[in-house]
């Protein structure tokens, strides 16, 4: 249940039992929580100690095989979770191959059941301050447009303030082809957040270098959308991620490069979520990052959505959620003393 607070947070993304595949000779693993949804709620709720646990939003649907020892992961965070029970289904479930130069393979293995606007309608989360989409330009379009349709039309007292949109483009329909959806869709979202081959596939280009990515290659790519506008006011902002070198944050008047927390390959067991883990984490920094909430937090935001990738790929699956006399730990370490730490080490940082 929500905290008397309201929801902070709201993702359409999907919740998803995972199968992953690595590399051998490391053995697959099986019934592991995932999906876009379950990852960015993660990073929103690394943030969301109780009682504002209850601020975090996201959907779950629970098929006619779900795992009982999913159920009690899920009740342990302690969110807004909304969760449907779907037993003349199957969950959702996917399988996520890795191979060389951490190239991911993914695919469904059951019907997916996929969210939207009409999901949110006659619950709290329709209310949300934030909502974390992953989907199409045209599509981001719509949900936007049906989202604040409802909250207009809904009888329910709620937030007369616009909500922040923040957009994580699905990788699939990041192409040259959608560049001109790409930028009718920017003009209606808060932040937008692809990783750097997602910004590099909308205008054809490969974002890749030798060693690194190619800093200068990105930061013209984002040049471009800056100059396009981003947001109903052009005031909102981009976190381009770009994996093991960090993430470039920008917004008019601000362009900056921040590493990423993780700076050994050792403590990155596996990728699976840190994006959207990333969105979750980034989404919350925007809301609470500051005096008020918005694309003015765009900085503080990454750092947030930093720890939380961090969290989110230093194990398979999710992190392990404990309480002690001092609080809450992940993986036994708190929270804000990563965060903390982080902190200092960026006022060491150079400039790529």
């Amino acid at each position: 249940m929500a905290n008397s607070c309201g929801i902070d947070f709201c993702t359409l993304g999907m919740f998803i039992i995972d199968e992953i595949e690595f590399r051998p000779p490391k053995p697959p693993v099986t019934n592991i929580l995932g999906g876009a949804g379950t990852y960015s709620a993660l990073g929103a709720r690394l943030f969301s100690p109780p009682p504002r646990s209850g601020a975090v939003g996201w959907v779950v649907d629970c098929g006619s095989d779900f795992p009982h020892e999913l159920r009690e992961s899920i009740a342990q965070w302690d969110t807004g979770a909304l969760i449907r029970e779907t037993p003349h289904r199957l969950t959702t479930r996917g399988w996520n191959g890795y191979g060389e130069n951490e190239h991911r393979a993914f695919r469904y293995t059951t019907p997916k059941l996929r969210l939207d606007h009409a999901t949110l309608a006659d619950t709290q989360l329709l209310w949300s301050k934030s909502f974390h989409l992953i989907c199409s330009p045209l599509r981001c379009i719509d949900l936007i447009e049906n989202i604040l349709a409802l909250r207009n039309q809904s009888p329910d007292v709620g937030s007369t303030r616009r909500p922040l949109f923040i957009w994580e483009p699905v990788p699939d329909l990041c192409t040259a082809e959608e560049l001109t959806n790409c930028f009718k869709a920017l003009k209606y979202v808060d932040v937008v957040s692809p990783n750097h081959s997602e910004l590099g596939g909308f205008f054809g280009t490969d974002t890749n270098g030798k060693d690194h990515v190619d800093y200068r290659a990105i930061e013209g790519l984002c040049d471009q959308w800056l100059q396009s506008g981003i947001g109903t006011e052009g005031q909102g902002g981009i976190v381009a991620r770009a994996g093991k070198d960090g993430c470039l944050i920008a917004r008019q008047g601000l362009r900056k490069w921040m590493p990423a927390y993780h700076q050994s390959a050792e403590r990155v067991v596996d990728p699976t979520g840190g994006g959207n883990g990333f969105l979750g984490g980034l989404a919350m920094g925007l809301v609470r990052g500051g005096a008020t909430p918005g694309p003015g937090n765009l900085e503080e935001a990454a750092r947030w959505g930093s720890i939380a990738a961090s969290f989110a790929i230093e194990q398979v699956g999710v992190p392990v959620l404990s309480r002690t006399a001092q609080g809450e730990t992940w993986n036994d370490v708190r929270v804000e003393d990563r965060l903390s730490e982080f902190k200092q080490r960026l006022e060491l940082y150079v400039q790529p």
